[in-house]
């Protein structure tokens, strides 16, 4: 099930028309409040949110999602016809999981939203063992000196990234290519937002993410298991 929160009936209907007749399942809503009742009942695979809404914008909606524990990784992709780089940045800052600016084909939609729910459900049935930290994939739970932490999906993709990769440089290209599926001009800026408030959530665990100056980050592989 995809959510749609989106004010403007015109947009709301053409979205849910093209996701029916992709064979995904939707539905939409024009309020905030209508999206949360829902919410309180049936959560959604995937929801795309626009930003101009009434009763409250779609960066605060996003954010509550990001804060309760039981959203924090849910795939979030924003719709709105703010296109500046500026804007960009603070939806996908904000926890965004990707952004797509009106107007915009049918086509690059349904494209953005499968490749996101691919990435949602192909974790790797493996699981990650560095000093205090621990990572499962599949059951998308991550423990840093014991403590269970709560990651948003792009942070989770990320820690996940790095550590494929324990030991090898990432340049911040790479990872805005892999995690973010494609590059923004000038947004590597996003990849050194997300990487700060990793280390942060993960505490003394992420001093394990090692900054290589003018190329861009590495996982120490030092006591993978």
């Amino acid at each position: 099930m995809i959510y749609l929160l989106e004010d403007d009936a015109n947009i709301r209907s053409f979205v849910l028309y093209a996701l029916t007749n992709s064979g995904l399942e939707a539905t939409g809503f024009e309020r905030p409040s209508e999206f949360w009742e829902a919410m309180n009942g049936e959560l959604p695979e995937l929801v795309l949110l626009d930003i101009m809404l009434p009763e409250e914008d779609g960066l605060s909606v996003l954010a509550k999602l990001r804060k309760a524990p039981k959203t924090a990784a849910l795939p979030v992709i924003m719709l709105t016809a703010k296109g500046s780089e500026y804007d960009k940045v603070i939806g996908l800052d904000s926890g965004a999981d990707d952004y797509i600016v009106k107007p915009f084909g049918t086509m690059e939609l349904i494209s953005r939203i499968k490749a996101l729910l691919r990435r949602t459900s192909s974790s790797a049935e493996k699981e990650y063992k560095c000093g205090g930290l621990y990572v499962n994939p599949a059951k998308h739970i991550v423990k840093a000196d014991g403590a269970e932490i709560q990651l948003t999906f792009k942070e989770f993709e990320l820690l996940c990234y790095l550590l494929e990769n324990a030991g090898n440089v990432l340049t911040r290209e790479k990872i805005l290519a892999k995690v973010w599926d494609y590059g923004f001009a000038g947004e590597s800026r996003t990849v050194d937002v997300h990487i700060r408030t990793l280390r942060q959530k993960l505490g003394g665990c992420g001093d394990m993410i090692e900054t290589v100056r003018g190329v861009g980050y590495k996982f120490s592989d030092n006591s993978m298991g």
